[in-house]
């Protein structure tokens, strides 16, 4: 998370390295191609205009989202494997800049966003032997429904994408291949630890006017690292305590974990979990 003049933002930088293999029917003539290489790597930055401002680490704990509003700004740039003489390529050759709008209100345990987003392209003018390819903008809309199941990372998500626009232009040849569908997905979050957690995601599409239909199902490993937050705990209660922090926690009661609240002095039991602590250190030597 960064602090973008007082406000929570966050930026982001994507690519991946692929191993392909394709055939198939292009203009009724059979085409095929294998090849590996980097695909066009991808920039976002995304900032949050209302309801969540940039956080000092020993702020999180106290922090509840209500409405949250947020405006994003993704560049892909042309940079992946490409190759002029061949239809299908890795990378397409041109740049793509694809602003956004979201919003997201939680409800209990439950979260719903919603999204929109326009994907303007630049003309890659090199295509396929030294042709023009130029595409309309793209609008994607995005519904997202959130259950937390259980505090630690356990959570389910329905999701709703419609896609309009995109149809290409080749050397002044208007192509049909514009886009009008929808799909529905859903994802589930299992956490294995506090850095490790597994997504199961599925999506398909339900109403495709023009353009393609398919399902995917998929699986990912997610990875957190950085500082992070300590947790300490006593039987009925967590609290979350930045990791090399000094000062005790405070004594007021702690819903951040579990619904039941925290009775007694915080001071007390950060002191005897700071003293334990220490004696650990202290016996290793």
């Amino acid at each position: 998370m960064l602090d973008l003049f007082g406000k929570g933002a966050k930026f982001a930088v994507g690519g991946s390295y692929t191993d392909f293999s394709a055939q198939g029917l292009v203009e009724g003539e059979p085409k095929g191609r294998d090849d590996q290489g980097f695909t066009d790597p991808g920039f976002k930055l995304s900032v949050n205009l209302l309801g969540s401002p940039a956080l000092k680490l020993s702020e999180f704990k106290n922090y509840h989202q209500d409405l949250v509003l947020g405006v994003s700004l993704g560049v892909t740039a042309p940079w992946g494997e490409y190759d002029s003489d061949r239809f299908l390529n890795l990378g397409f050759n041109r740049w793509a800049v694809k602003p956004g709008i979201g919003v997201s209100k939680m409800l209990g345990r439950w979260i719903v966003e919603g999204s929109a987003a326009v994907a303007l392209f630049g003309d890659n003018t090199d295509f396929n032997g030294g042709q023009t390819r130029k595409q309309d903008p793209l609008v994607s809309l995005q519904v997202h429904t959130i259950y937390r199941i259980k505090p630690g990372g356990l959570w389910a998500s329905f999701d709703a994408t419609y896609y309009e626009g995109g149809a290409t232009t080749v050397d002044q040849l208007q192509k049909d291949d514009g886009l009008s569908n929808y799909r529905l997905g859903a994802t589930l979050a299992l956490p294995v630890n506090r850095r490790n957690s597994i997504k199961l995601y599925a999506s398909a599409g339900t109403n495709s006017r023009r353009g393609s239909e398919y399902d995917l199902v998929g699986i990912g490993w997610q990875y957190r690292w950085g500082d992070g937050l300590r947790r300490w705990r006593r039987p009925g209660c967590w609290r979350a305590v930045p990791r090399r922090s000094s000062a005790p926690p405070s004594s007021s009661p702690c819903r951040t974990w579990s619904s039941a609240p925290c009775s007694g002095s915080g001071w007390g039991l950060w002191r005897r979990q700071r003293t334990t602590a220490l004696t650990r250190r202290s016996s290793r030597f």
